[in-house]
């Protein structure tokens, strides 16, 4: 009996090294990595940049508290800010804590402004940002609320295709933030239109309502910007999420935010034990310095192409295993017509890692680094899972 709290249901795999876009089984298999810790590992296992500001960090200084000055905060902060719409950033460790610090630093706005009844957070179906209790009532998945007491209130769920209901929600004098993936995630890797998105951003302003990106998964270049939002212009959020790449493997994560938007963010509103410790800081300012160089985000845009019109190729050659693409950049989705946790196993028979998706979708996240050779190599092994599934299909009719 294992000693583990039951709450994964793990694969079959034991990984003991990795390097670039590739992971070692302790049985000596090696698996083409495009699940990257679920877009987290954006530069590859064991980049050696990140490697060297740990190790440098790590024999100087691991944790002292927000108690007092943290230069690496700055840095970081700085690089941040230099590089989007915010003007502040509050540090914690992962996904879900930046999230939980945007829905705090909304509702607070409101209540530092006079209006305290403004508490209605405007989230969607196929959505996720995290596993927190707050985290997952903006989240559209009710499954992760099943057993855990009542929903929390001011928390209301939408389709984004249902326009009339989103203006309605927002004119309503208790709606405080709208919340939404500009690529999402585990939903499915639905990307938001430019008309969508801007079409939200002027409803914010003319409501007051304060816009909320979470791009924890589809941050920090994933889609061959630094942020999915700068596709497009007049589409920044007021607050944004980010985490997971960011630290490229290390834990970070970070709530940034307009000036007006922190305003109630005064001393004593929000904190975090080790979000933003120096060690945190190190690896994630040299993680912001490559993921941030022009020349990656042109080779992202190039592979995700490549990746995108292979998969494409697939599904028409595949109608019935597949029947769809979807995502953005090195998000990618692809909606089966078979089951997808099977696909997952059958992909790893076939050495590749790919991630599970809303809508019955697979998930390909791989590092940013990934080549066009090992692009085309990781379509040659997703067909010949497909082709596995075929057989399977036509041996059971």
């Amino acid at each position: 009996m294992s000693e583990l709290m039951g709450v994964y249901n793990r694969a079959p795999v034991e990984v003991v090294r990795g390097e670039g876009v590739w992971l070692h089984a302790a049985d000596g298999t090696a698996y083409l990595d495009c699940v990257a810790g679920i877009a987290t590992n954006a530069l590859g296992h064991c980049h050696p940049g990140l490697v060297a500001a740990l190790t440098e960090q790590a024999g100087k200084l691991w944790h002292v508290s927000n108690i007092f000055r943290i230069p690496g905060q700055e840095a970081l902060a700085h690089r941040l800010v230099t590089n989007s719409f915010a003007d502040v950033v509050f540090f914690g460790n992962s996904g879900s804590e930046a999230v939980e610090c945007a829905l705090k630093t909304a509702r607070r706005y409101h209540a530092h402004h006079g209006a305290p009844e403004r508490i209605d957070v405007i989230g969607f179906a196929g959505s996720f940002h995290g596993r927190t209790y707050a985290a997952v009532n903006a989240s559209g998945n009710a499954a992760y609320l099943d057993g855990f007491g009542p929903r929390l209130p001011g928390y209301v769920q939408l389709s984004v295709d249902d326009w009339a209901g989103i203006e309605a929600a927002l004119r309503a004098p208790t709606a405080a933030a709208v919340i939404i993936e500009p690529v999402q995630g585990e939903g499915g890797a639905r990307a938001m239109t430019r008309e969508w998105l801007q079409a939200l951003r002027q409803l914010c302003d003319e409501t007051g309502t304060l816009l909320i990106y979470d791009e924890v998964q589809c941050g920090m270049g994933r889609t061959g910007k630094l942020f999915a939002h700068q596709w497009f212009e007049g589409a920044a959020p007021d607050i944004m999420a980010v985490a997971k790449a960011l630290g490229g493997g290390f834990p970070v994560g970070a709530c940034l935010a307009s000036a007006k938007a922190a305003e109630g963010m005064n001393v004593g509103a929000h904190g975090s034990t080790f979000g933003g410790n120096p060690l945190a800081m190190a690896v994630g300012a040299a993680a912001f310095d490559l993921l941030a160089d022009p020349a990656l985000m042109a080779h992202v845009a190039k592979v995700g192409t490549q990746l995108a019109e292979g998969l494409r190729a697939l599904v028409a050659r595949y109608p019935d295993v597949a029947v769809d693409v979807r995502g953005k950049g090195l998000l990618l989705g692809v909606k089966l017509v078979t089951n997808n946790r099977d696909m997952m196993a059958t992909a790893r028979q076939h050495q590749l890692l790919v991630a599970g998706g809303g809508e019955n979708c697979i998930r390909l996240l791989p590092p940013l680094v990934i080549s066009e050779a090992e692009v085309a190599e990781a379509l040659v092994r997703l067909e010949a899972a497909f082709a596995t599934t075929r057989a399977q299909l036509n041996k059971a009719a």
